[in-house]
């Protein structure tokens, strides 16, 4: 089984190695040493706190939609066009880009320096192995 350092553990959920760290000291995330005193968490415990943590920050969320997959972030780009507008968000270590009407852009108020949530529901995933 693939073990992560609290680096790349970090990097992978998105917050920072101290994050991590705390986590990991507070008993809520089991990490062990290997040989050289490096703080180690197996892929299998990583990928069940991941799915413990997206759900906490789901129910701290009062939306009621059909799209799962939720990214919270800080919005980093507004470009508007007469019509349409381009929407960037930067969630944890994911930028995404969303292509809208300029018209919802202006009800919804979006300006760079804003919360925002971005929601991706699709018919096609493609996951890539890293």
């Amino acid at each position: 089984m693939r073990s992560y350092t609290t680096q790349q553990a970090a990097r992978l959920l998105g917050v920072s190695t101290d994050t991590v760290r705390r986590w990991a000291d507070a008993g809520r995330m089991p990490t062990r040493r290997d040989e050289g005193g490096r703080r180690l968490v197996d892929g299998a415990d990583l990928a069940a706190f991941a799915v413990e943590l997206g759900r906490q920050s789901e129910d701290a969320e009062e939306a009621y939609t059909t799209a799962r997959n939720a990214f919270p972030g800080i919005i980093t780009a507004v470009k508007l066009g007469d019509v349409a507008a381009q929407v960037e968000i930067q969630a944890g270590p994911h930028r995404l880009v969303s292509l809208l009407t300029r018209e919802a852009v202006e009800e919804l108020g979006l300006e760079v320096g804003m919360e925002a949530v971005a929601r991706v529901k699709s018919t096609n995933v493609h996951i890539d192995r890293a």
